[in-house]
C-alpha cells in the first residue's frame, strides 16, 4: 500500500483525484503501478485501476489476469470493478471505502455478486487513514 500511496501522491501533485493503484503478478512482482490520469488525459476511464490492468494485460499479452491481485488507496468505482472483474483478479486490496461512490462494499458490492460470473477476494482498511486523509487534504485544497 505504500507504493500505492507514492503513486497517489504523484497524481496529487499533478492535479488529480490522488488515487493510486499496484497491479501484483502471481509471483508477488509488480506488474504495473499509475494513479489516476482523468484529468490529464481527458479521459474519464483514466483511473488508476484501469491503467494498472492495461498494462497488466498488455505485458503478459492476456487479458485475462487470473491469481493476480490489485492494490488500490481507494474503494473502485462500480467502472473499476467491472474491469477488476472482468479480469478476473482473484484479489482487490484497498485503503479507504468510498462512501460515495464505492463499489466493492461500501455503496454497491460487485465483488460478492451472485448474478455475476466471477467473484473476488477483496480486503480493505489496509493504511486506511493514511489513505483517507490523503484524499480528503486533497480536496479540502480544492475548496
Amino acid at each position: 500500500m505504500r507504493e500505492a500511496l507514492k503513486e497517489a501522491e504523484k497524481g496529487r501533485r499533478g492535479g488529480e483525484v490522488p488515487v493510486g493503484a499496484l497491479l501484483i503478478g502471481q509471483s508477488n512482482e509488480v506488474l504495473a503501478r499509475d494513479h489516476n490520469r482523468s484529468i490529464s488525459r481527458n479521459d474519464p476511464t483514466a483511473h488508476a485501476e484501469i491503467l494498472v490492468i492495461r498494462r497488466a494485460a498488455k505485458l503478459l499479452e492476456n487479458y485475462r489476469l487470473n491469481g493476480m491481485t490489485i492494490v488500490v488507496t481507494i474503494e473502485p468505482c462500480a467502472m473499476c470493478m467491472g474491469a477488476i472483474i472482468n479480469a478476473r483478479l482473484d484479489t482487490l486490496i484497498f485503503g479507504a471505502f468510498d462512501l460515495k461512490s464505492g463499489a466493492a462494499g461500501s455503496i454497491y458490492n460487485l465483488s460478492n455478486d451472485g448474478r455475476l460470473n466471477h467473484r473476488l477476494r477483496v480486503i480493505p482498511g489496509i493504511m486506511e487513514s493514511q489513505c483517507r486523509e490523503l484524499m480528503q487534504d486533497f480536496f479540502r485544497e480544492k475548496r
